[in-house]
């Protein structure tokens, strides 16, 4: 659980937690025998059963999970105004993508892996579905 609160993205610290888990069950065995290694596995079984069950069933979660949609796309309907050929500026750096502008409008657009600085005059080479290809015009 803590790993999902602070530490999104990784499973090390799941890693970790299980990997004590067992440690500790193993050493139960053997340092206080039997009964007492079977109760700390049984007990080890049964709250992180708990924990997981009630963790995903209850609404605990909700408060950490972000409600808002992206309903656009990049571009969307607005290469229909481009065509290959047309110059424009660099109003970011395209490392290799950024933003130019382009017939007085702002795109996003890339290079075939160029890095371009801002204020670069660039032109279009190729407009595919949604991206817009540029070249630096020297």
């Amino acid at each position: 659980m803590l790993e999902i609160i602070v530490v999104p993205g990784t499973t090390i610290v799941g890693l970790i937690g299980s990997v004590l888990i067992v440690v500790g069950v193993i050493l139960s065995f053997r340092y206080y025998g039997t009964i007492v290694g079977w109760s700390s596995a049984g007990g080890s079984a049964f709250v992180t059963t708990v924990i997981l069950y009630y963790g995903f069933q209850s609404n605990f979660w909700s408060r950490f999970a972000s409600k808002a949609t992206i309903n656009s796309k990049v571009n969307e309907g607005d290469l229909d105004m481009l065509t290959v050929g047309e110059e424009g500026i660099s109003i970011s750096a395209l490392r290799p993508i950024g933003k130019a502008e382009l017939n007085g409008k702002i795109y996003e657009v890339k290079t075939f892996g160029a890095y371009l600085e801002t204020g670069k005059r660039v032109k279009v080479i190729e407009i595919l579905s949604h991206q817009v290809v540029v070249e630096q015009i020297n």
